[in-house]
């Protein structure tokens, strides 16, 4: 079963377009509303049979609600995850080239490029497009391997990096992208990018120059660390709930 996975925070408005553009090839969807002060929930369930919607009172952070979404799904049985985001920044037609890679067993780990695109990065304000440049920079002295567009959230696991990989206690804010490759890097888990369109409408990034300074700082502390010979290891933060849930969904599925 292919699963897709939706992380959203006040995202009435547009829930419920993503949810129902997914193709039938998508046999769950799981939308983790991460403490929405509006009506996502409700909107989201109501949209599609298929949907799951996981609640947080509290906002936890996007890197704890797609981990949260990931491991609940490969509860439910998914042999593949794909995440997108709720706002319908991703273009669902690319949906087929980031599950490709997986489907012929070429990858663990596929993720988005929007600066791969044609003109894609002309879709971006020079400040955004300076901050994915350059964050992706860094995740590349972080990991040893070369990544283009470390910030875009448009990815797919594999049952084999939702297996071996430990997403319950990786970071849960907005440095999960740059954490989680070095964590795959870490496992020898193979990661492919493919070309995305990036879909901006000019609505403000959820991402504040405050959540900056400690993504540089993890990822300059993983650097230190893979040039002294030291392999890299992502950073964790213990996301309370995750197994808890995931392992309730085992249950009801067996």
């Amino acid at each position: 079963m292919i699963a897709a996975v939706i992380p959203a925070l006040d995202e009435a408005p547009r829930i419920a377009r993503v949810v129902r553009t997914l193709p039938p090839v998508v046999g769950r969807i799981v939308v983790i509303d991460d403490g929405s002060s509006d009506r996502t929930r409700e909107v989201a369930q109501a949209a599609d049979p298929r949907v799951v919607v996981l609640r947080h009172e509290n906002r936890r952070g996007v890197g704890a609600s797609i981990a949260e979404g990931a491991l609940f799904a490969r509860a439910l049985g998914a042999e593949v995850v794909v995440v997108l985001a709720g706002d319908g920044q991703m273009d669902v037609a690319d949906l087929p080239a980031v599950l490709r890679p997986i489907l012929r067993g070429e990858a663990d780990y596929v993720k988005g490029d929007r600066l791969r695109w044609p003109d894609g990065a002309l879709a971006f304000p020079l400040d955004r497009l300076l901050g994915i440049v350059g964050l992706a920079a860094l995740t590349r002295l972080a990991t040893g391997q070369f990544v283009q567009d470390a910030q875009c959230g448009y990815c797919a696991f594999s049952a084999r990096a939702l297996d071996t990989l430990d997403l319950a206690r990786l970071w849960p804010g907005y440095g999960y992208p740059n954490a989680l490759l070095i964590a795959l890097h870490a496992a020898g888990l193979r990661v492919v990018e493919v070309p995305v369109r990036p879909v901006y409408d000019g609505a403000p990034s959820k991402l504040r120059l405050a959540h900056v300074p400690p993504i540089v700082g993890m990822l300059l502390r993983a650097s230190v660390r893979r040039l002294s010979g030291r392999l890299a290891v992502a950073p964790v933060v213990e996301a309370k709930g995750l197994r808890r849930r995931a392992s309730a969904a085992q249950a009801a599925r067996d």
